[in-house]
Protein backbone atom coordinates (compact mmCIF):
# COMPACT_ATOMS: atom_id res chain seq x y z
CA UNK A 1 0.00 0.00 0.00
CA UNK A 2 1.06 3.72 -0.86
CA UNK A 3 1.77 5.49 1.86
CA UNK A 4 1.43 9.54 0.35
CA UNK A 5 2.52 12.48 2.95
CA UNK A 6 0.04 15.71 2.63
CA UNK A 7 0.36 18.96 4.32
CA UNK A 8 -2.16 21.39 5.15
CA UNK A 9 -2.82 24.95 6.67
CA UNK A 10 -4.51 24.68 9.83
CA UNK A 11 -5.78 28.03 11.30
CA UNK A 12 -6.37 27.91 15.30
CA UNK A 13 -8.44 30.40 17.35
CA UNK A 14 -9.71 31.06 20.90
CA UNK A 15 -13.39 30.01 20.81
CA UNK A 16 -16.55 29.53 23.22
CA UNK A 17 -18.52 26.55 23.34
CA UNK A 18 -21.83 26.81 22.16
CA UNK A 19 -24.80 26.58 25.18
CA UNK A 20 -22.29 26.82 27.87
CA UNK A 21 -19.72 29.78 27.03
CA UNK A 22 -16.81 28.13 27.97
CA UNK A 23 -12.88 28.69 26.27
CA UNK A 24 -11.94 26.20 24.12
CA UNK A 25 -9.73 26.27 20.44
CA UNK A 26 -10.99 25.87 17.11
CA UNK A 27 -8.53 24.59 14.19
CA UNK A 28 -9.65 25.03 10.80
CA UNK A 29 -8.37 23.61 7.33
CA UNK A 30 -9.18 26.25 4.68
CA UNK A 31 -8.18 24.38 1.68
CA UNK A 32 -10.35 20.87 2.98
CA UNK A 33 -13.50 23.58 4.61
CA UNK A 34 -12.50 20.93 7.68
CA UNK A 35 -12.51 22.13 11.12
CA UNK A 36 -12.62 20.58 14.81
CA UNK A 37 -12.37 21.48 17.93
CA UNK A 38 -10.99 21.02 21.58
CA UNK A 39 -9.83 22.55 25.22
CA UNK A 40 -6.27 22.97 24.19
CA UNK A 41 -4.69 23.93 21.30
CA UNK A 42 -2.62 20.80 20.79
CA UNK A 43 -6.20 18.86 21.39
CA UNK A 44 -7.86 21.02 18.45
CA UNK A 45 -4.52 20.21 16.39
CA UNK A 46 -4.91 16.58 17.14
CA UNK A 47 -8.85 16.09 16.54
CA UNK A 48 -8.84 18.49 13.31
CA UNK A 49 -5.75 15.99 11.94
CA UNK A 50 -7.80 13.45 12.60
CA UNK A 51 -11.33 15.11 10.50
CA UNK A 52 -8.68 15.20 7.61
CA UNK A 53 -7.43 12.49 7.59
CA UNK A 54 -11.19 11.22 7.77
CA UNK A 55 -12.21 13.55 4.61
CA UNK A 56 -9.29 12.83 2.15
CA UNK A 57 -9.31 9.19 2.69
CA UNK A 58 -12.99 9.30 1.63
CA UNK A 59 -12.28 11.12 -1.12
CA UNK A 60 -9.74 8.33 -1.98
CA UNK A 61 -12.05 5.82 -1.56
CA UNK A 62 -14.95 7.36 -3.75
CA UNK A 63 -12.32 8.06 -6.79
CA UNK A 64 -12.51 12.03 -6.44
CA UNK A 65 -9.43 14.69 -6.66
CA UNK A 66 -7.78 15.38 -3.38
CA UNK A 67 -6.96 19.43 -2.79
CA UNK A 68 -3.74 20.33 -1.77
CA UNK A 69 -2.72 23.42 -0.12
CA UNK A 70 0.20 25.30 -2.61
CA UNK A 71 2.33 26.59 0.42
CA UNK A 72 4.94 28.08 -1.70
CA UNK A 73 2.35 30.57 -2.46
CA UNK A 74 0.66 31.96 0.52
CA UNK A 75 1.84 32.95 3.85
CA UNK A 76 0.35 34.70 6.82
CA UNK A 77 0.70 38.09 8.18
CA UNK A 78 -1.54 40.83 10.27
CA UNK A 79 -2.23 44.73 9.07
CA UNK A 80 -3.84 47.59 11.00
CA UNK A 81 -6.44 49.78 9.75
CA UNK A 82 -7.72 53.33 11.07
CA UNK A 83 -11.46 53.36 11.73
CA UNK A 84 -12.89 56.92 12.33
CA UNK A 85 -16.19 56.80 15.01
CA UNK A 86 -17.01 54.54 17.69
CA UNK A 87 -17.01 51.04 17.78
CA UNK A 88 -18.37 48.19 19.35
CA UNK A 89 -16.65 45.09 19.82
CA UNK A 90 -18.20 41.20 20.20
Amino acid sequence: MQTTILNYRIIVEPDERTGTNEPCFTAYCPTLGVADGGDTVEEALKNVRGAIEAYVECLVEDGLTVPVDKTEQSFITATQVKIHGAIQFA
